[in-house]
């Protein structure tokens, strides 16, 4: 694929630098290009804004504040309403108001500049999808209940798409035949849908959320292998232009594909996810994917005198527990028996302490979403004696036994010990068509098995020394190396002369139909402004970085100070000579209301900087520059305003 020569938005944006402000469009990106690198311009919604004299205020701006009072416990996504970001439609589904798009547009555009970088070409792909082409790649049942579907008058059967892997590969497959297109980088910045069943926090956890997506199609898994390297480089550049802390982990593929992953983590109190790091070495990884050496028996467990145990009098009582859960087709009771957790932070833990992932790894069919499996156990043997067919359905009660319970603990499973909940106490007895299977060794590795999540002080895998840490996580971004999990079902290839396919390297060397290897990597745009919110908000509000905020300075004028202010806004206005310099992103808020209002709205609205006009202006003609973030509060001269507030924002 050629190389961009010239920046697509320029002329754009040439074109807008020749019109007064008043007449900006409201569509217009806030990119420019030069020598092929994006520079920050300020203001990407400056018609809407500005007033005829050419200055951004607030009054012309829609931000519903008011009517929501706030509250003691107050998260930072009530904050986002409050403060007029966004409103909730529906549940799972938010409409978003004017603030809060300018903080998505400015987080796409810094998206943009960075696909930009990587040669990559946008496009819009449609969010239908159907049934059909799902069913091709294998996924449709996977994905099951998570997924929009529905039907046309016709009776073709269609999906809202979660993503787009399916698509994007049968566009690429129906337009390019020949090695010689290849290497193809697409991106979109689209919304998804996912049939949450519990949405929560706001838009780290919604039914209707906005991805960007970049899908690369390279020739050779050597080729594809260095995308993916550019790719992981250009996201760390990317995540480290907000400037805010973030974990970069090792990953499960899932049900995407391919065996090559990694996710990009903001720490925060409200993750879902865990990602595992070590003290003494580099070693990084989400739950799904981290080690641990296996532990000797009896390890991270307290002895209890309710134990039930039988035999052993040479070694301490353990107290057992149990962790149920049920396959897919309900006919598998999964039991996952494990000794009491030494450690009352885990014990008292919400979360439960075994690793679900650790069992789907062993048993593949669990369904970990369902919250009462006993019951639809029960449910399923009910009903298929029910149905008064001739042969009942079999059923498995199958026993996982963690590797720390000593073997007169495991010795007590296997002999369905009275004392133990071998099955569920609303059963007399285990039904006669049920078979009984204890697994306590990993199938495919042969050692014991470790069931249990990861806690702090845990042993390092990877070095002697370390010990790992368990850290609550959101994942923003995921890179994925896909190989041929999409195109060899759907027919991706291109074709590759028979003489050349040996310089390629290509395993496939005698056929000249050669499938395209390929990646996919995601950044949730909307959940990265909600991770941004959860990560910097405090007691006062929210506290936007620069790249992402509304706005990057609010000037807030005193009583009687109106005219005063718009010196201030128009000194702040002027951009200083020398390369690299830009336009700073200004509002006035010129609003009919209260001086301390409109001060307690600044840090509700979370403005990097605040510029207030206040008492020391009439005489000495100073101004107070506040920035939360920086615990900054300083009177700056008007002379030196502006190289002041520039020099605070190049810190955020």
């Amino acid at each position: 694929m050629r190389p961009l020569t010239s920046n697509p938005y320029m002329k754009a944006r040439e074109a807008a630098r020749q019109l007064p402000r008043s007449f900006l469009n409201w569509s217009f990106a806030h990119i420019t290009c030069r020598s092929r690198a994006f520079v920050r311009n300020s203001s990407s919604h400056a018609a809407c804004e500005a007033t005829v004299d050419g200055r951004a205020r607030l009054s012309r701006i829609w931000v519903p504040t008011g009517g929501i009072a706030p509250s003691s416990a107050e998260d930072p996504h009530v904050k986002l309403v409050r403060a007029g970001f966004l409103r909730q439609a529906h549940s799972g589904v938010f409409h978003m108001l004017p603030l809060g798009r300018r903080v998505q547009d400015k987080l796409e555009a810094l998206i943009d500049k960075y696909m930009y970088q990587l040669g990559a070409s946008k496009l819009a792909l449609s969010s239908i999808s159907s049934e059909e082409i799902w069913s091709k790649s294998g996924r449709l049942e996977k994905a099951g209940s998570e997924l929009f579907r529905f039907r046309d008058r016709k009776d073709v059967q269609y999906l809202l798409s979660p993503t787009h892997e399916e698509e994007i590969t049968s566009l690429v497959s129906s337009t390019v035949k020949s090695y010689k297109e290849l290497p193809i980088r697409l991106y979109q910045i689209s919304r998804k849908y996912r049939d949450e069943r519990r949405p929560r926090h706001g838009l780290l956890r919604s039914r209707e959320f906005i991805m960007k997506d970049l899908y690369t199609f390279d020739l050779s898994p050597s080729t594809a292998l260095a995308t993916y390297d550019q790719v992981r480089k250009t996201y760390a550049r990317l995540f480290d232009e907000l400037k805010l802390p973030y974990l970069v982990a090792e990953a499960d593929s899932g049900d995407m594909g391919g065996n090559l992953s990694h996710e990009f983590h903001f720490p925060t109190s409200k993750g879902e996810d865990h990602v595992i790091s070590c003290s003494n070495c580099d070693y990084v990884a989400n739950e799904e994917l981290a080690e641990s050496p296996v532990p000797d028996p009896g390890s991270r467990t307290v002895g209890s005198g309710s134990g039930s145990t039988n035999g052993d009098l040479n070694q301490p009582e353990v107290k057992i527990l149990v962790w149920r859960g049920i396959s897919r087709d309900r006919r598998t009771l999964v039991n996952v028996w494990y000794p009491s957790p030494a450690t009352s932070d885990l014990a008292t833990s919400t979360i439960p302490e075994v690793n679900v992932h650790a069992v789907k790894a062993v048993f593949p069919d669990l369904d970990a979403s369902v919250e009462d499996p006993i019951l639809l156990w029960e449910t399923f043997i009910g009903g298929s004696r029910r149905n008064g067919s001739a042969k009942v359905a079999r059923t498995t009660l199958l026993n996982l036994v963690d590797c720390r319970l000593p073997e007169y603990a495991q010795s007590s499973i296997i002999t369905t010990d009275s004392h133990l909940p071998v099955w569920p106490k609303s059963m007399e007895f285990l039904p006669l068509e049920t078979d009984m299977v204890l697994i306590n060794k990993d199938p495919s590795t042969h050692q014991p098995l470790n069931l249990l999540r990861i806690a702090d002080r845990d042993a390092c895998p990877r070095c002697y020394d370390g010990r790992l840490k368990v850290q609550r996580a959101i994942e923003l971004g995921h890179t994925f190396h896909l190989g041929t999990r999409y195109s060899e079902p759907l027919s991706a290839t291109v074709n590759v002369p028979a003489d050349d396919s040996g310089a390629f390297k290509i395993e496939a060397a005698l056929s000249s139909q050669v499938p395209m290897q390929m990646g996919c990597h995601g950044i949730g745009v909307s959940r990265m402004i909600g991770a941004v919110a959860d990560t910097l908000a405090d007691d006062k509000g929210l506290n936007w970085p620069r790249v992402m905020a509304p706005f990057e300075v609010v000037i807030v004028p005193g009583k009687g100070l109106d005219e005063a202010a718009l010196k201030v806004y128009d000194v702040l206005c002027r951009v200083p000579t020398g390369p690299g310099n830009s336009q700073l992103d200004l509002i006035l808020d010129d609003r009919e209301t209260s001086f301390p209002w409109k001060m307690q709205d600044a840090d509700l609205v979370g403005y990097p900087v605040i510029v207030v006009v206040g008492r020391r202006w009439k005489a000495e003609n100073l101004c107070e520059v506040q920035c939360r973030r920086l615990q900054l509060r300083q009177e700056v001269a008007i002379g030196e305003l502006a190289d002041f507030v520039r020099s605070v924002l190049a810190q955020l």
